[in-house]
């Protein structure tokens, strides 16, 4: 099943800088891996934030799961939480997402804002805990932590939605070697329970690592 269809996507910031994206089309399957590949400025960036409904084309198409995805789409409250509810963002800078007071929050925020009982949501939130091997930092405020643990705090924020789809942007910077170990391990399982990944990243073996397709993006 494509659960991301996008067809002849123009998009830009500033007319006398011209386009970012221009007649991008792309078609993603279901429990499927792409990798964004590309310099800075090729549009990886903004493919995922339409991706995430946070950027919408000036031309072209998006739609998810067979279902247009634009600014009337989501103006309604219950289409716009269901959305956001499947497809999951971190951020290639961890400091745009984290507000809340303390780490353990930080990941409740989300299953808190979806409605979900106080009893899963916490359920959730210790799961992460353990998985991530944050714990040991679980009553920090995440604005004081390293790169790396903003990183993984960040990626647990998402994932405690358990999206059906997870846009990752550069997950693997400001992680040290056995950090990034570890992540890739857990994409290969996200993928293996079904996930579908969309992921922007220098990496030169991911592609094959995640057994997905590499697509490669160049500034216009």
């Amino acid at each position: 099943m494509k659960i991301i269809e996008l067809k002849d996507i123009y998009f830009e910031y500033d007319r006398e800088e011209g386009p970012v994206l221009r007649d991008f089309s792309l078609e993603e399957e279901a429990g499927e891996a792409v990798i964004l590949r590309g310099g800075n400025g090729s549009g990886k960036t903004t493919l995922l934030r339409i991706l995430n409904g946070l950027s919408f084309p000036q031309k072209g198409s998006y739609a998810f799961k067979g279902e247009k995805i634009d600014r009337d789409h989501l103006a309604d409250n219950g289409r716009a939480k269901r959305f956001h509810k499947s497809v999951g963002y971190l951020f290639q800078n961890p400091d745009t997402m984290l507000f809340n007071s303390s780490v353990y929050d930080e990941i409740a925020f989300g299953p808190r804002q979806m409605g979900l009982r106080d009893e899963e949501a916490d359920r959730r939130v210790e799961d992460l805990l353990s998985l991530f091997e944050l714990r040991d930092i679980r009553d920090r405020v995440p604005y004081h932590l390293s790169g790396g643990q903003k990183k993984l705090v960040a990626l647990a924020s998402v994932v405690a939605l358990d999206p059906e789809v997870l846009t990752l942007d550069e997950p693997f910077a400001d992680l040290e070697k056995k950090r990034a170990a570890w992540l890739l391990d857990f994409l290969k399982e996200l993928k293996a329970s079904g996930r579908t990944l969309m992921i922007a990243s220098h990496r030169d073996d991911l592609a094959g690592e995640l057994n997905g397709r590499e697509i490669e993006m160049r500034s216009l």
